[in-house]
């Protein structure tokens, strides 16, 4: 049988006034972080001498032990095939002792879900806490990705600023004054991205009653928690208020602290009801997380301590060196962070002024002026609710932090 022109079938009509991209998706906006590192790259690839303090990354390899373990269980036929969705029960045991050590509350493995890194615990404790219409406290500045897994549910964010002149922690203050009817949930996250900041021990307790007190979901990101310095420590909102256990999410991963980004484990920590519920989720999003790097997991998380103190003690150093370097740069006031391994300088100082022939009013566009004329990268405070600010990440080489300070010093200081 033979077709012409005259009888094929008409093609598929198209659609007409829809946009074809939903408006869910397409009010997404990619990550800034992200954005930043792959620009500095391409311009390293591209033979222009770029240094990149843009990518939240330690720059170590991952530790040979735990490298060790991912050989051995890629040649066990055991890890060849599809596991539980919730994560294996070792690393699940493993997480619930390390969570019992850090709040001194008894959390069992049904409380624990293993997710394909950090940013899936983030999207899956947004999408089974909220519902269209909810608020969320969001502490600014924040991390790129929190407003936007937000807004995916249908919920808003409510920004609460806290500047340098606070120590980039909001007052309870503050949070009762943005707290309305539809309030459903407050984010934490100490040690902070984007501003290394690190609640004591006692605003951790206020902010933790006052959530108590007034029935909010409290979500908070402690991947950072084994990056603290100046001897401050780390203290669990579950520790300070222990009365939150129903009502807490704990997100955590082993991207920062053992130098593991590329690997993609992350996990969630709560209530059985609500992990049950992200679990079913997740078995029909991504099923579980690979096996291989579940295994290196447990031995990051069982194994020896000595490299992870080893990479603390390099960003405590390399912290020192930036704020110091950073200082002397023209109009930037640098808080000291105690945390993560960032520093992000209130940069409002270098604004409305002319720089090599180029008018710069926003820390966006002093970003780009940066980029381009000193070929180093930062992130503009915009991307993380707080204009006026550029995050530095210190996680390279304290070569290179000196060196690519000393061109922001030169370049302002025309």
């Amino acid at each position: 049988m033979t077709t012409d022109d005259a009888t094929a079938p008409a093609s598929s009509p198209q659609p007409s006034a829809r946009a074809r991209i939903s408006r869910r998706v397409g009010a997404i906006e990619p990550s800034a972080t992200l954005a930043v590192d792959a620009t500095a790259k391409a311009l390293k690839a591209a033979g222009r001498p770029v240094i990149g303090f843009g990518a939240g990354e330690p720059d170590f390899p991952t530790p040979q032990h735990i490298v060790d373990a991912a050989i051995e269980a890629a040649a066990d036929p055991g890890n060849h095939r599809y596991s539980p969705t919730a994560g294996l029960p070792e690393l699940r045991r493993a997480l619930a002792e390390a969570a019992r050590a850090t709040t001194g509350l008894p959390v069992e493995p049904a409380q624990v879900l293993v997710t394909n890194g950090g940013k899936q615990a983030v999207f899956q404790a947004f999408a089974t806490l909220l519902d269209p219409g909810d608020e969320v406290l969001l502490p600014a500045p924040y991390w790129t990705t929190y407003p936007e897994a937000i807004r995916q549910t249908g919920a808003h964010e409510v920004p609460v600023l806290a500047g340098a002149d606070q120590g980039y922690v909001p007052t309870v203050e503050q949070l009762e004054a943005a707290r309305t009817e539809r309030t459903r949930a407050l984010v934490l996250c100490s040690p902070s991205n984007p501003t290394g900041a690190v609640l004591t021990a006692e605003q951790v307790a206020e902010i933790g009653r006052w959530a108590l007190e007034h029935g909010i979901w409290v979500v908070t990101d402690e991947i950072y928690q084994a990056l603290t310095y100046d001897g401050m420590p780390f203290t669990s909102v579950l520790k300070a208020v222990p009365e939150l256990a129903e009502t807490t999410v704990v997100l955590g991963g082993v991207a920062k602290s053992f130098a593991m980004t590329g690997w993609r484990v992350g996990w969630m920590i709560g209530p059985v009801d609500v992990i049950t519920a992200a679990g079913n989720l997740q078995s029909h999003l991504t099923s579980h997380v690979n096996n291989i790097a579940q295994r290196a997991a447990v031995a990051a998380l069982t194994g020896p301590t000595e490299p992870v103190e080893q990479m603390r003690e390099a960003f405590d150093r390399r912290r020192r060196l930036i704020v110091q370097k950073l200082s002397e740069v023209r109009g930037f006031t640098v808080p000291t962070p105690t945390g993560a391994f960032y520093v992000f300088p209130d940069v409002s100082g270098a604004l409305g002024r002319e720089i090599r022939g180029r008018r710069v009013t926003t820390s966006a566009e002093l970003a780009a002026v940066i980029l381009e004329e000193a070929e180093v990268a930062a992130v503009p405070g915009e991307a993380f609710g707080a204009p006026g600010h550029l995050r530095f990440s210190y996680a390279l080489q304290d070569e290179d932090i000196s060196e690519g300070v000393d061109r922001v010093i030169a370049l302002l200081a025309e």
